[in-house]
């Protein structure tokens, strides 16, 4: 899909704004504070229920306002809503202008992928960053996995409950099988798409990181040890679980890992490389996306030009194009996005649209 109209009521300090986006290249530009990256933040709201810069929905209601609104048409003429009330802490959600209650059911109608200084997280931030990347994938590639991760989390938590109330041996059995179960799903469903992944981060590390894309590797851990089975893993850590009253093992501890040369891959290669790997990682996952549900991914990216030098940007343009898909990335100045301007120039001069943000107000370059 892609986003023809955004429209944006008091989110940050865009107060009262309407935007009509290019189906495949926009530019957002404007200084430190303008406005521009609350744009994109305000696309993701609709589609994730959050936000990628704060946990704390009070911070991104515009001052002295108590509720914010965010709205997008599509080309295929549907509307998408979102609002958020302080003052009754209620959210509301609208598909075609008809209430729905459940997030994920707005967000099988957008799929959005995003790259931000925050997502050096993935690096950084612990297997819990990792895993949200991995399982977004999933949400919108493997259908029925929302409902499995869901159902698996309602068995963990009355688990975790067995082992710090000191429940028979009869019952913890019961929810320990189910535990397992679910854990095992859940694992083979992430296995499958990792493995998907890889293949396909191949044809765009090809593009952004030719000279690494045979030396780095992606390493899969489901959560416990691939020699044992879970069940049996659990039955060994069984008096150490009951002291400390939680799962020491299961779906919930995957994590998938980055190495060059075997050392974390953060170690060893430059921010700038960093941020190529990231773009590729994001771009095939939105590639994944795209071949099973038909649609295209809408593309954030926040500060396109932060960190890149000019042969990044121009390889970052050539992937670009080749992804296809609705993009919209901001910058602080022209020269950043250079190479990207003249990659879509190729093709057709009125092939994007660049707006310009200060203080709020946005107008079209």
């Amino acid at each position: 899909m892609s986003v023809v109209q955004l429209n944006i009521v008091n989110f940050r300090n865009l107060t009262n704004t309407s935007i009509n986006f290019h189906p495949n290249l926009n530019i957002i530009l404007g200084e430190n504070g303008s406005g521009k990256s609350s744009i994109l933040e305000a696309i993701f709201f609709l589609a994730h229920g959050k936000s990628f810069r704060t946990t704390k929905v009070e911070n991104i209601v515009c001052h002295e306002q108590q509720k914010l609104i965010v709205n997008i048409k599509d080309q295929a003429e549907n509307s998408l809503g979102i609002s958020r009330d302080l003052l009754t802490n209620t959210l509301v959600l609208k598909l075609n202008k008809h209430r729905i209650v459940k997030l994920s059911d707005l967000a099988k109608n957008i799929a959005v992928q995003i790259v931000t200084p925050e997502s050096f997280k993935l690096f950084f931030g612990g297997p819990k960053e990792r895993r949200r990347f991995i399982d977004l994938g999933l949400f919108h590639v493997k259908h029925d996995f929302s409902n499995k991760w869901s159902h698996f989390n309602k068995i963990h938590k009355q688990r975790n409950a067995c082992l710090r109330n000191k429940v028979s041996q009869q019952e913890l059995a019961y929810w320990t099988n189910e535990f397992c179960n679910y854990s095992e799903l859940i694992a083979n469903d992430r296995e499958c798409y990792v493995n998907q992944l890889k293949l396909e981060l191949t044809k765009w590390l090809t593009i952004l990181l030719p000279q690494l894309t045979e030396k780095i590797e992606i390493h899969y851990s489901k959560g416990w040890s691939s020699k044992k089975k879970l069940f049996d893993v659990l039955i060994e850590n069984n008096e150490r679980e009951r002291l400390k009253g939680y799962c020491s093992a299961g779906a919930h501890k995957f994590d998938v890992k980055f190495t060059l040369h075997k050392q974390p891959l953060e170690l060893v290669i430059s921010r700038g490389q960093q941020k190529l790997f990231l773009l590729a990682l994001t771009f095939a996952q939105a590639k994944l996306i795209e071949k099973v549900k038909q649609v295209k991914p809408i593309l954030l990216i926040d500060d396109i030009g932060a960190e890149l030098d000019v042969n990044s940007r121009s390889a970052l343009a050539k992937a670009l194009e080749l992804l296809s898909c609705q993009s919209i990335v901001s910058a602080i100045n022209k020269v950043d996005l250079a190479p990207l301007i003249a990659q879509s120039e190729l093709g057709n001069k009125d092939n994007y649209k660049m707006f310009h943000v200060k203080h709020g107000e946005i107008s079209i370059e």
